[in-house]
């Protein structure tokens, strides 16, 4: 039985060099993308484009549901929160709030009632990997074994570093990193090799590719994205109103943290967006992000975002 292939698209630079390798591979494959619905225009063009300026198959595009979760929490919410004491206009609004919006990361946010974290990171998972699993990987199955190629290196993180170049997924697909033992130069050579520029995302000072802003997004990247992209952090700011409107808490910020040096007048709470941004603006360390230091960030194991490695500098380069 012939063997079915897919790569996994994100539109960052990795996962562009294995799409890239696979049509020099010549060996017939499908290509999807997960789209979270917190994503810059910048890549849902650069997907598009692909294709167009390769050769390559187009790449599918899949969106989580989560109509429902989102009936499971107003069910919830209108059984147990009037025996828990919560005020019956809290009830009632935060029931209503518990529809689907259209959002994937949205809808998750409100499902979950808070934000992700770095401690409870379930938006990989929720937005990218069950989606690509249930729409493209469990369909394919049934036709015969699949095998998933993978843009991860191991010099991204050590955590990736220690991840084998095949190994079975638990789906029952097969996992293959072809670009395991790459260095990003690698990476920027495999574009260049086929004429194909970088998303030009990296030359406008972002280190990731695959939502903006990031749970783990470094300070210099969320100063930049507030400075070049203000809409989203008004969508951010927009979003923390209805996910907070639909917790009992009646709080819920973007970002979270344990030590939060942007409201030291404050002890114990959290800082919204928009103070986050300020703080961004500022030479005051502390906040507690991941992504401050290299090489930490998304824990996808099936390479459907990526993590910094302060090669914007490069990107900058190769793109103009």
């Amino acid at each position: 039985m012939n063997v079915q292939h897919l790569v996994s698209v994100s539109g960052g630079k990795d996962s562009t060099a294995v799409y890239l390798r696979a049509i020099e591979l010549g060996r017939p494959f499908r290509a999807a993308f997960a789209d979270t619905g917190n994503e810059h225009q910048a890549v849902y063009d650069y997907i598009a484009d692909l294709p167009i300026l390769t050769g390559g198959p187009a790449v599918e595009t899949v969106r989580g549901d989560f109509s429902r979760q989102l009936a499971k929490h107003r069910a919830y919410i209108l059984r147990e929160w009037p025996k828990q004491g919560i005020p019956d206009e809290i009830v009632r609004e935060a029931a209503a709030l518990n529809e689907p919006t259209g959002n994937p990361y949205l809808d998750l946010c409100i499902s979950k009632g808070r934000f992700p974290s770095r401690m409870a990171q379930f938006c990989t998972a929720e937005l990218k990997e069950f989606p690509i699993m249930e729409h493209v990987v469990l369909p394919m199955l049934k036709a015969g074994p699949v095998l998933q190629w993978l843009g991860i290196r191991a010099d991204e993180s050590a955590r990736r570093r220690n991840q084998p170049r095949f190994n079975r997924h638990e789906s029952g697909s097969f996992l293959w990193r072809p670009i395991l033992r790459w260095s990003v130069a690698d990476v920027w050579a495999q574009h260049r090799k086929h004429g194909l520029k970088p998303n030009p995302l990296y030359a406008l000072g972002m280190s990731r590719v695959g939502c903006m802003p990031c749970i783990n997004c470094r300070k210099s990247e969320l100063r930049a994205i507030a400075e070049q992209f203000p809409e989203h952090i008004d969508r951010i700011e927009r979003w923390e109103r209805v996910v907070a409107a639909a917790n009992k808490r009646r709080i819920s910020t973007f970002f979270a943290a344990t030590t939060d040096p942007t409201d030291v007048d404050r002890p114990g709470t959290y800082s919204g967006i928009r103070k986050v941004v300020e703080w961004s603006q500022t030479t005051r360390g502390g906040r507690q992000f991941d992504l401050l230091q290299p090489g930490g960030g998304c824990s996808s194991d099936l390479g459907l975002c990526e993590t910094g490695t302060g090669d914007a500098g490069a990107a900058t380069k190769d793109a103009a």
